[in-house]
C-alpha cells in the first residue's frame, strides 16, 4: 500500500436543506467559512496528507459546482454525476466505483472542517489502515472537542480501535466527524441504489471490520448557519496574533 493515500471521494451532492437560506443559490459544498468555500477546506485537507485524485460527486447546482473544482490545479478533479439521481451517502460510493480503484481511498463530508494540531490526521488515519483485517477506519471526534453536531455520539471505540454503534445506548463518546478510510471493494456487493453508508457499516461492524481512530483536534459540524458563524468565530480566532 502507498505510504499517502492517492484517492479521495468528496460527498458534495448533498440538498443541504438545513444550510437555508444560504444554499438557496449554491450547493452547500459551496458555502464558505471564512472565505472559502467547504469543499475547498476538505481538498485543502486530502492534498495535505498526499491525495493526488478526488473523485467529487455533484447533484444540487451541479454546474456551478462542477465548475468551481475544475478551477483547482493542485488536485486532479473528477465527476461522479448524479444530477438525474441522487444517490445519498452509500450510493455514492457505489455509483462513483469505477472511478475509485481497488486501493484503499478516503471518504470525505463536505460539511466537516477540522484543526490539525499534531499534523494531517488523514494521513494517520490512512497510515493504520489494515486492509486484511479492515474494511473501514472512521475518524471520530470527541464530544467535548466539536462544534455544531447535536447528536449524543455514534460509536464505542475498543482500546484496539474495533468499533460498535451506540443503538439504543444514551450517549457515547465519540462522533463520527466526516472522514474516514475505506477498501473500495466493501461496496461491490451492493446494489446500484441510494442507500446510507451506514449500511455498509453495519455489516462491517458485524464482521469485525469497522474500526475507527481519534482526530486528536477539534472538529466544526457546519451543517447550518449557526455552527457556519461558530466555525467562522473559532477560525478567527486561532488566526488572530497572540498579545
Amino acid at each position: 500500500m502507498n505510504a499517502t493515500p492517492q484517492t479521495a471521494m468528496v460527498l458534495a451532492a448533498g440538498l443541504g436543506t438545513r444550510m437555508r437560506p444560504l444554499t438557496n443559490d449554491r450547493p452547500k459544498a459551496l458555502v464558505s467559512v471564512r472565505g472559502r468555500a467547504l469543499i475547498d477546506h476538505v481538498l485543502d485537507r486530502l492534498i495535505g496528507a498526499g491525495v493526488k485524485r478526488a473523485v467529487v460527486n455533484v447533484h444540487a447546482f451541479a454546474d456551478l459546482l462542477e465548475a468551481h473544482v475544475k478551477r483547482r490545479t493542485d488536485i486532479e478533479i473528477v465527476i461522479s454525476d448524479e444530477r438525474a439521481q441522487l444517490m445519498e451517502t452509500g450510493g455514492a460510493i457505489r455509483q462513483a466505483r469505477p472511478l475509485l480503484g481497488d486501493d484503499p481511498i478516503v471518504v470525505c463530508n463536505i460539511d466537516s472542517v477540522w484543526e490539525e494540531p499534531n499534523g494531517s490526521a488523514v494521513a494517520r488515519l490512512f497510515a493504520g489502515f489494515d486492509a486484511s483485517r479492515m474494511g473501514a477506519r472512521l475518524m471520530l471526534a470527541a464530544m467535548d472537542a466539536q462544534l455544531g453536531y447535536e447528536g449524543e455520539g455514534d460509536f464505542f471505540m475498543s482500546e484496539h480501535g474495533a468499533l460498535s454503534f451506540r443503538d439504543a445506548l444514551p450517549h457515547t463518546p465519540w462522533a463520527y466527524m466526516g472522514a474516514q478510510i475505506i477498501d473500495p471493494r466493501i461496496v461491490d456487493g451492493e446494489p446500484l441504489e441510494p442507500f446510507s453508508f451506514t449500511r455498509v457499516w453495519r455489516r462491517l461492524a458485524s464482521e469485525g471490520r469497522l474500526f475507527g481512530a481519534p482526530l486528536g483536534g477539534y472538529w466544526m459540524h457546519v451543517g447550518d448557519p449557526q455552527a457556519r458563524e461558530q466555525a467562522e468565530a473559532r477560525l478567527m480566532a486561532a488566526a488572530a496574533p497572540s498579545p
